[in-house]
């Protein structure tokens, strides 16, 4: 297990998650990585530095993703590693090479979007628990069930839904639901998009989606950033998303500085800790997501 270093802040108490959802955060990088524990995090997710939807972050060899799960384990944390890129013909044997190194790590899931990938982690690693990524598009109960048919034991529901939705899909099938609460919203739909592809050669199933939404545009006599989504902030439906039967609260951002992921973190932990209807702690946690510097949220 990995022992502590002086520079390394220390953890928050962390209370049983038997009576609440978990609260998963990002890390693209070993300070943020670090600032999520320290905030309360229960569980933390990352990526490889190959085959994940988030390229352009810092990322983490095999190696380092198993210190990544010992520091975790050592806090009675669990670790999550993206391998949620689509995969070309040519990089199955990295894959292969990568879903051994994760088993061997003793990570806690494997985040998935690719069939092929599925298949060879569902046959050749049953050590692995496999979640299914957002970018498989899951947005109803008829999803849900197939993706716990197929083996997955946790489905991240796409962003798109309401609550409704969530709720219906919660139940469908004896399988996890995730769901973000917090971080950048696509203006397509979740895993479907194909406007970085189209602007710039970049495909964001591939991990290096270059943002086209977010650049200025002209529509006649208007110039505006007409496709840039504000960020997701679901502080206030925290009770009914709880109330959903939502096993993980996820926050987005593994592109993320540390001091964001901190912020966001402290918040959503103080608003999860504090008793449902909790006017003074969802105020102090509204205030603490303004140290985040992100966008404006919805």
């Amino acid at each position: 297990m990995a022992a502590p270093t002086p520079e390394r802040p220390a953890s928050r108490p962390h209370a049983s998650v038997a009576s609440r959802p978990e609260l998963l955060a990002p890390a693209g990088t070993l300070e943020a990585f670090h600032a999520a524990l320290a905030e309360g995090a229960d569980a933390v997710y990352v990526g490889l530095k190959t085959l994940n939807a988030r390229a352009l972050a810092a990322n983490f060899t095999p190696a380092q993703v198993e210190r990544l799960a010992d520091t975790a384990h050592g806090l009675g944390r669990r670790l999550f590693v993206a391998l949620n890129a689509l995969v070309r013909e040519d990089e199955v044997p990295e894959l292969i090479r990568s879903l051994a190194a994760l088993e061997a790590a003793g990570v806690d899931a494997v985040i998935l979007q690719d069939l092929g990938a599925w298949h060879l982690a569902r046959r050749h690693f049953p050590g692995l628990r496999l979640h299914a990524s957002t970018l498989m598009a899951v947005h109803n109960g008829p999803g849900v069930r197939q993706a716990h048919a197929m083996g997955f034991a946790r489905v991240v529901l796409a962003r798109e839904m309401t609550l409704d939705e969530i709720r219906a899909a919660a139940r469908a099938a004896p399988v996890e639901t995730e769901v973000f609460v917090h971080g950048a919203l696509c203006f397509s739909y979740s895993g479907l998009c194909r406007f970085s592809s189209a602007f710039g050669g970049r495909s964001s199933t591939r991990g290096r989606c270059v943002q086209p939404c977010r650049r200025r545009y002209r529509w006649g006599e208007k110039t505006g950033t007409f496709f840039s989504m504000k960020d997701l902030c679901a502080l206030d439906a925290l009770d009914e998303i709880r109330a959903a039967g939502v096993r993980s609260l996820k926050i987005e951002g593994r592109l993320r500085p540390a001091h964001y992921v901190a912020s966001v973190v402290r918040a959503y932990r103080l608003a999860l800790d504090a008793p449902p209807g909790d006017a003074a702690a969802r105020a102090e946690a509204r205030r603490l997501l303004e140290d985040a510097l992100g966008r404006p949220g919805t």
